[in-house]
């Protein structure tokens, strides 16, 4: 996180930029923070289930604090609180818009740690949840529900999305309400070193989505997409969204990202622990004192901070990268995200291959892809070679990596164990959602509910 200003000055371009380049660290203070969300269902009939009542998300947030997590509450605006997620240590809990439960995870050293505290948080989960008849599903696109039959989430910032979303895209509402994600955070050195990364996981992120593509049903039936939730976002706002081709221009760096952010619409401001509407608004604006809902005032760091959330491209800069492009799944496969991008990132080798990979790339090459991967996955092609051959190499770079950063655990296992899958899917040209689409048509017999108990944690 950024310094905060201790004076009353106005916020500056300079102090914008800050909040990125403060994230600088040396390469023994690098970390991996992991997350992802979930569906939750009820167990006996695999409806949604809803915030409030015995059996609810709620009670789902109570019961677990008996595992040491603190309530993170939210103030209404009848003088009351909503609990609206956990914290523990540097870890949290969090709602989603449409009731989907997402684990942040701590900043941590290792794929061994950040598996260890996976599972263990899932394991927390489902004690709960058994309890409460509620059950959990991994996949990045709800299988079966309407968008009407969403459960919503009390939380402020939600009521002003779900009001401005559909103004600016066709599918923002089912981003809010009908997907899930896996997530990997990483650490950057220097302006170089996080421009490098930038580029090479921007331009491989559609590569990653298609290894974990895992969403190809849409109200119960095959939708002719593998990851309908990447798809979603070709049509969520064009203003936060997509492939930032200005992240290859020459002179990239944190003053060019934070002049992008700040040319982003607003979504809203917080005062006294509630969220002010300034959906549409610029942050320019805000800066000069001329936001109509909040004449006169500006600024602070923490409303730049809020705003830079706000943002929701294939790769996301904080004081550290977020990489965004992967759709939820079972356990196994929510290690080896942050396993793959940690193999190529943390070891100066497989950066360079990685990028030796994508530099030669065109604009369309990139936007064709992302286009191409919901539907094709590893069938796609770019610049005259198949993403299959091209997710191959990118796995076996990430092993190389791992291999060279040599974390063991205490059975000498090395961090490459959790690379397994990928490379089983990259080298079958299988996605996850071919092997759902088998049994559906398979062993299923065109029978949905079979993935409430066959894809469930």
């Amino acid at each position: 996180m950024a310094k905060t200003t201790t004076d009353d000055r106005p916020l500056t371009l300079d102090d914008l930029t800050a909040y990125f380049s403060e994230g600088c660290k040396p390469r023994e203070a690098w970390r991996v923070g992991a997350e992802h969300e979930k569906f939750g269902f009820r167990l006996s009939d695999h409806s949604t289930v809803p915030y409030y009542g015995p059996d609810g998300i709620e009670a789902l947030l109570k019961g677990l604090m008996r595992f040491g997590w603190t309530p993170v509450l939210e103030d209404r605006a009848d003088g009351g609180q909503t609990i609206i997620g956990l914290e523990r240590g540097k870890a949290n809990v969090s709602l989603e818009p449409g009731g989907q439960f997402e684990l942040s995870g701590a900043p941590l050293e290792t794929m061994h740690d950040i598996c260890s505290e996976t599972g263990q948080h899932l394991e927390e989960v489902r004690t709960v949840a058994d309890e409460l008849g509620m059950g959990f599903l991994g996949l990045g696109f709800h299988p079966t529900i309407r968008r009407d039959q969403a459960e919503i989430m009390p939380k402020g910032r939600y009521v002003i999305m779900r009001r401005y979303m559909p103004l600016v895209g066709g599918l923002g509402l089912d981003m809010m309400l009908r997907t899930c994600t896996v997530q990997a955070n990483l650490d950057f050195s220097s302006e170089a070193d996080m421009v490098l990364k930038f580029r090479t996981s921007l331009a491989l992120q559609p590569i990653a989505t298609a290894l974990f593509a895992n969403s190809p049903f849409i109200e119960g039936k095959p939708s002719g997409f593998l990851t309908a939730r990447a798809n979603v976002w070709t049509d969520t706002d064009p203003d936060r969204t997509g492939m930032l081709n200005f992240v290859f221009g020459d002179g990239f760096g944190f003053e060019t990202y934070a002049r992008y952010a700040l040319k982003v619409p607003m979504y809203f401001a917080k005062r006294n622990g509630l969220y002010i509407d300034t959906a549409g608004r610029s942050f320019g604006d805000f800066m000069d004192g001329k936001l109509p809902e909040l004449p006169g005032e500006r600024p602070t760091l923490k409303d730049w901070a809020d705003h830079t959330t706000t943002i929701f491209p294939e790769v996301r800069l904080k004081s550290y990268l977020e990489m965004r492009g992967a759709d939820g799944g079972p356990w196994s496969r929510l290690c080896a995200l942050p396993a793959l991008w940690t193999g190529i990132f943390y070891d100066d080798a497989a950066l360079s291959a990685a990028w030796d990979l994508c530099k030669h790339w065109t604009t369309e090459d990139r936007e064709g892809l992302r286009r191409d991967i919901p539907r094709l996955g590893l069938k796609a092609t770019v610049a005259g070679r198949s993403v299959r051959d091209v997710a191959v190499d990118m796995v076996a770079i990430a092993r190389s990596g791992l291999k060279a950063r040599n974390r063991q655990d205490g059975g000498f296992v090395d961090e490459t164990t959790y690379l397994g899958e990928l490379e089983a899917i990259a080298d079958s040209g299988m996605t996850p959602a071919d092997r759902l689409l088998e049994r559906y048509h398979g062993p299923w017999g065109g029978d949905i509910s079979r993935i409430f108990t066959e894809c469930a944690y």
